[in-house]
């Protein structure tokens, strides 16, 4: 079962994914830990949802500012991936915007696709909402709801929720002002009509008219929540990409979002080794990424870089892109939505961390860890993986596969030796960072074959192994496994390191394919 100690009780969008990596299925949550947590407790699924349970090999996230922009992320992404568990909402309308028109007398209706005429407020994910705040905006500002200007004037001028253009009731000049008006409070500038509205309210109250304060109460809650914006989709019609990082121990750890045309439809995480100035490695990594990638029109920055750049991201465009460091407004905001989830994906793990080297009797916190796996290739060849998890997360530009060299016959335990030996002598030769944990698969055997290759080259590391069958927990110098039961979080997180660790292995062909993996010689 993946590891769900690193998903947080906040809002946003889960994306299953099977083995391969493809998404299969994606779903939004209030409450991300309670919503995916609720797949892996239940027993009395349906057919379908067993079996893309059954699927699942691993789960991303993105965390969103609110609820609203969850439900907006999870169908813009289904629409880009098209999930195969998400088949009923494939091919399902888009949420529906309120349209001011660029008529001569502007009307406000509704619109489900968005051109390059009108504004557009929204998207509403409900209905009912949606028609309260459009009932609201025509009946506060008076707009007219009609396709073309009647001759004679219609039920609404006789109720007064119309100003009437068409009979001259009021200048151009004026119904434009009250449409600026609307546009002001649909854009989440609601403050003035609120204010007017509480006045109103207490008016009502004082008079003993409370179903008209009630009406007015109303009118205030669906205005208030049009200030609630929603960073993940606005009516733009340029792409933007969103870029930030944090730097921890010599490695910058960098994630980016891509928001087309209004919509986050992207994100990708980045780890790589920081130069002794971070600023100019960020400014590499710009240069490397969009050389094999299309530029945005526009890329949104935490800090400034050199005009360099800039030139650079137009040349490679072959049009303006331009390069914008926020300090407010929605752009500092969805950058620091970006922060927030560099925070939570990348160190969200470090409680389980912690918590691994309390249990394990560590004198430090084992940031880094590596574990080795030994499989059959095709029965015959044996293989040895390594996998890198760092900061509780997997390390992936850090792992590594061996191919035996000394043994010639299928044997686990000088397979081990082997691979144990090769990794560290080499990163003691090279003075490289050594981890602060190592993890082996396999049980008293296979541990203690490696205990003895780390003193062969006199390397001291910290060393376990985890045996398949009951997870048990075994250290060098002690015939019984730990007193460690399976689901506490430190033995679910060596679990998951493990698992990782074999499913590495056992894909050993495909990844040898792959350019992000390198040979360990």
């Amino acid at each position: 079962m993946p590891d769900l100690s690193l998903i947080p009780n906040e809002p946003g969008s889960y994306q299953y994914k099977d083995s391969d990596g493809n998404i299969i299925y994606v779903g939004k949550a209030k409450d991300l830990k309670k919503r995916v947590s609720s797949y892996f407790n239940r027993t009395l699924h349906d057919k379908k949802t067993q079996a893309l349970v059954k699927s699942i090999a691993s789960i991303d996230f993105i965390v969103t500012g609110s609820e609203v922009e969850a439900l907006i992320l999870e169908n813009n992404l289904i629409k880009r991936y098209q999930p195969r568990y998400n088949i009923d909402l494939k091919d399902s309308k888009s949420y529906a915007y309120i349209r001011m028109t660029g008529d001569e007398y502007p009307t406000v209706t509704i619109a489900r696709k968005k051109d390059d005429s009108g504004e557009y407020f929204g998207p509403f994910v409900s209905a009912k909402e949606r028609d309260y705040v459009l009932s609201v905006i025509k009946k506060t500002f008076k707009l007219r709801s009609c396709r073309k200007l009647p001759k004679r004037p219609c039920l609404r001028a006789h109720i007064e929720t119309c100003s009437a253009p068409c009979t001259n009731r009021i200048t151009k000049e004026e119904y434009l002002a009250q449409a600026k008006k609307a546009s002001a409070v649909l854009k989440g500038n609601t403050k003035e009509i609120i204010r007017a509205l509480e006045d109103e309210m207490k008016t009502f109250s004082a008079n003993l008219e409370f179903e008209k304060a009630m009406l007015c109460r109303d009118q205030i809650a669906a205005l208030k929540h049009l200030a609630d914006r929603q960073h993940i989709e606005q009516k733009k019609v340029t792409d933007e990409d969103v870029i930030n990082y944090a730097e921890r121990d010599g490695r910058i750890y960098l994630m980016l979002f891509s928001v087309w045309k209004g919509c986050l439809a992207e994100k990708q995480e980045f780890v790589f080794d920081a130069g002794e100035d971070v600023s100019e490695s960020i400014e590499e990594f710009i240069i490397q990424y969009y050389s094999e990638n299309e530029p945005p029109s526009e890329l949104i920055l935490p800090e400034a870089v050199s005009d360099a750049v800039g030139e650079f991201l137009t040349r490679r465009k072959e049009k303006k892109v331009t390069v914008t460091v926020p300090q407010k407004g929605d752009k500092k905001i969805l950058l620091d939505l970006v922060a927030h989830n560099v925070a939570t994906i990348f160190f969200g793990g470090e409680s389980k961390v912690k918590e691994l080297g309390k249990r394990l009797h560590l004198p430090e916190e084992p940031q880094v860890i590596e574990c080795f796996d030994i499989s059959h290739l095709s029965g015959t060849a044996m293989v040895g993986s390594m996998v890198q998890f760092r900061y509780g997360k997997p390390d992936k530009s850090n792992y590594r596969r061996f191919r035996i060299k000394t043994v010639d016959k299928i044997d686990d335990f000088a397979s081990i030796a082997e691979v144990v030996k090769r990794r560290y002598l080499r990163l003691k030769n090279e003075g490289e960072e050594l981890p602060d944990l190592i993890i082996i698969d396999g049980g008293k055997g296979q541990l203690s074959y490696a205990k003895a290759s780390l003193d062969e080259i006199g390397v001291k590391i910290p060393i376990i192994s985890v045996a398949k069958r009951e997870e048990e927990i075994f250290v060098p110098g002690f015939s019984y496994p730990l007193p460690m039961k399976r689901s506490e979080k430190a033995s679910l997180f060596i679990q998951e390191i493990r698992d990782e660790a074999h499913r590495f292995a056992i894909t050993y062909n495909r990844l040898l394919r792959s350019k992000e993996i390198s040979d360990d010689n």
